[in-house]
């Protein structure tokens, strides 16, 4: 897809915006993880970043060429996955994910300076935010009416312009917004984590680390068995999944994608011959990208029998019967 001609700097992430969300300060994590002068693939792209105006908007960026990458959430330890961008990645043009970042996240009740916890009417959020938060609420605003946003910093920004009476935001949205903190602390689950991905249009992938993780969705067909039929091609080769979600595919009920992540890099012989397979069994697969684990922590280990020197040593011995060698 061809690159949006540009009169100015070119933009190197995009971002769930605006200013001041919880996907800024992951990608402040990610930038410092790649260093000041490494971009992206460690290419040293440069530019500025851009808040979008939703999930879709910054994948969309980044299909139109318009920006590198974008970074979006796609799962809460706590309300589990975001479904904008679950879809937003298996629809439209392909979109790889390249890295991904874990976010520990903190909840602030916010209000414009003056503003008292009895003048509290209306409380606005992402609805994320909104249901880690929901006791929190209930207690400290029981008649208060909670609205839905685009984002944590939106809802920041909308209080900040008399919209809402209270945010529930990043303290950085409090701060870049100039409201005042009523309330810290606020979420229901302390410690909760969102995970975040950098998405890229296909491309080179990251190259192998040992700590890997790989992301596909798979329709499966509408037969019985076909689920288990996909769950084996992992397991007969001892791959871990680590997530595994349905998503409607929105052309009938009873015909699901599901969206895998699992241990390993396409690179290993285990883990393509398995998406290998998957492709043989499901209706339509989409490659969604080998990438470093945030946490760096290794799979778990592996039976000779399906290592990758198992793997090469079959195949070695396949070849050699198909050139007429004794078995």
């Amino acid at each position: 897809m061809p690159s949006a001609v540009r009169s100015t700097a070119p933009t190197r992430f995009a971002y769930l915006g605006p200013e001041g969300t919880f996907a800024e300060a992951a990608l402040r994590i990610l930038v410092a993880s790649l260093g000041t002068t490494t971009g992206v693939h460690g290419g040293g792209a440069e530019g500025v970043d851009r808040p979008a105006a939703g999930i879709g908007a910054a994948l969309d960026a980044v299909r139109a060429g318009e920006c590198a990458a974008a970074l979006v959430p796609l799962e809460n330890s706590v309300e589990g996955s975001v479904p904008a961008t679950m879809d937003g990645l298996v629809d439209g043009a392909p979109l790889v994910v390249t890295r991904e970042v874990f976010l520990e996240v903190g909840f602030v009740l916010a209000v414009r300076p003056g503003v008292a916890l009895a003048d509290v009417h209306t409380v606005a959020s992402h609805p994320h935010a909104l249901a880690q938060t929901r006791g929190r609420l209930a207690a400290l605003l029981p008649a208060a009416d909670v609205l839905p946003t685009s984002s944590t910093a939106d809802a920041a920004r909308r209080v900040a312009g008399g919209e809402h009476d209270a945010a529930v935001c990043a303290a950085i949205a409090a701060e870049r917004y100039g409201l005042e903190v009523l309330s810290a602390d606020l979420a229901d689950h302390p410690g909760a984590v969102t995970r975040f991905v950098l998405v890229e249009r296909p491309g080179a992938l990251p190259a192998p680390t040992g700590a890997d993780k790989t992301t596909v969705t798979a329709v499966v067909p509408d037969r019985t068995g076909a689920l288990l039929d996909l769950l084996t091609e992992f397991a007969v080769r001892g791959i871990s999944l680590t997530r595994i979600e349905s998503r409607p595919t929105r052309e009938r009920l009873g015909v699901y994608s599901f969206s895998i992540d699992c241990e390993g890099h396409v690179a290993d012989a285990r883990v393509g011959d398995a998406l290998a397979a998957l492709h043989r069994q499901s209706a339509e697969v989409r490659f969604l990208g080998s990438y470093p684990r945030a946490d760096a922590l290794p799979g778990k280990p592996v039976a000779d029998r399906v290592g990758d020197t198992a793997f090469a040593e079959a195949q070695a011995w396949l070849a050699r019967v198909r050139e007429g060698a004794a078995g």
